[in-house]
């Protein structure tokens, strides 16, 4: 089976001068700045609308122009953003799983409790009071569950997906322009 190489997606960003691109909040020089949020979100947005595995290119096209070449500066810039961003990511997966297996061991612990009350109602479930304690234990053991199975069934392959988003876009080819008149 012959395999095809990812998609390389094209996205473009117009901005009046070079200081727009990164955040002016931050002090840090120019290689290791925050983009502008503006910057960021719209990089971000057009990225995940593409596959995971997609490439990418940047045109960062720039209206007053420096006199220094700033396409080094630029590309570094938004490699070393997207690279930290993938970082972080990755770390709040590791973090959400860590949740997820004490969740799990805590839900599976009162699941069993709740289940060993309600096996003892039962020889007592005589009345209603005591059918309504025992199944509410039943229940109340399942709905332990809940949060386990939310986060290994559904909120970590959407970090995966991101992170592997900011990686391509942290290895993105990112290319300067002038805009012309």
């Amino acid at each position: 089976m012959k395999r095809h190489p990812p998609p390389t997606h094209q996205i473009e960003l117009r901005i009046e001068a070079l200081a727009q691109l990164f955040n002016s909040m931050d002090p840090t020089p120019f290689h290791h700045r925050d983009l502008d949020p503006g910057a960021e979100e719209f990089l971000e947005t057009w990225a995940l609308e593409y596959p995971q595995d997609s490439h990418f290119r940047i045109i960062v096209h720039i209206e007053k122009m420096p006199t220094e070449d700033p396409a080094p500066l630029v590309a570094e810039a938004i490699h070393n953003y997207f690279e930290y961003k993938s970082v972080v990511t990755r770390r709040s997966l590791t973090v959400l799983l860590l949740e997820g297996r004490t969740s799990l061991l805590i839900g599976l612990a009162f699941l069993a409790l709740c289940l060993l009350g309600a096996d003892l109602l039962s020889a007592f479930a005589n009345n209603a009071f005591l059918r309504v304690l025992k199944e509410s234990l039943v229940i109340g053991g399942w709905v332990a569950m809940w949060r386990p199975m939310q986060i290994f069934l559904y909120e970590w392959w959407p970090l995966v997906r991101r992170a592997r988003i900011y990686r391509n876009l942290g290895h993105a080819s990112v290319h300067v322009s002038a805009v012309k008149l």
